[in-house]
């Protein structure tokens, strides 16, 4: 929320604001915080990946969390506020970055389906003894690939510029809301529901 730089005290009261241009600015905001997560599961990934025994637990989870906020942000809401193709173009990131998200939604889709297992694909097989008869039942698993460092670095990038171009998107709109706010009377802006906002304690 933006405030007058010279002025320390804390709001007396918040309305809320539901006009287009407002809906679209939260809406705006709920992106960027994807994003930003995206690039902070990234750059855990890589620093974990660093230390030796890093728990598979762990990156899974970063990744999954990474890939799902990631397609969040292309998901339009009841509003239609979504990111597009045509942003990626507008990173100005060299190559196919279309394709690239393309192969991301893949991926996170391979994740979150409930009917495979995103981590090893399992075959049973019979056990033959040296007669050739069956002696027991084995079951063997094949590890699916994992983010390696190319793959996680490069998502973090796209993130972290699209973050910047809805940055920008979000400064524009508060100057828009900020006018329509001060154009209000105080009367109708005592009629709006109160937004209940946290103050935290002076040191």
């Amino acid at each position: 929320m933006e405030r007058d730089p010279s002025s320390m005290r804390p709001p007396e009261t918040v309305r809320q604001l539901r006009t287009p241009a407002a809906l679209e600015l939260a809406d705006l905001t709920a992106i960027f915080e994807d994003l930003t997560k995206v690039v902070g599961c990234c750059e855990r990934i890589l620093s974990t990946q660093e230390r030796d025994g890093a728990g598979e637990v762990l990156l899974e989870s970063l990744w999954v969390a990474a890939l799902v906020s990631y397609r969040r942000c292309f998901s339009a809401n009841e509003h239609g506020v979504a990111l597009s193709e045509q942003d990626l173009h507008e990173t100005g990131l060299q190559g196919d970055v279309v394709q690239w998200h393309e192969m991301l939604e893949r991926v996170r889709a391979h994740y979150v389906d409930s009917s495979v297992n995103a981590r090893d694909h399992f075959v049973v097989g019979a056990a033959q003894d040296s007669d050739g008869n069956a002696d027991g039942i084995a079951i063997t698993s094949t590890p699916r690939p994992r983010p390696d460092e190319t793959t996680v670095r490069q998502t973090g990038r796209i993130a972290l510029e699209l973050s910047r171009i809805v940055d920008q998107r979000i400064e524009t709109r508060q100057e828009a809301v900020r006018d329509a706010a001060r154009s209000m009377s105080p009367r109708t802006l005592s009629s709006l529901p109160v937004v209940r906002v946290a103050v935290p304690e002076e040191a």
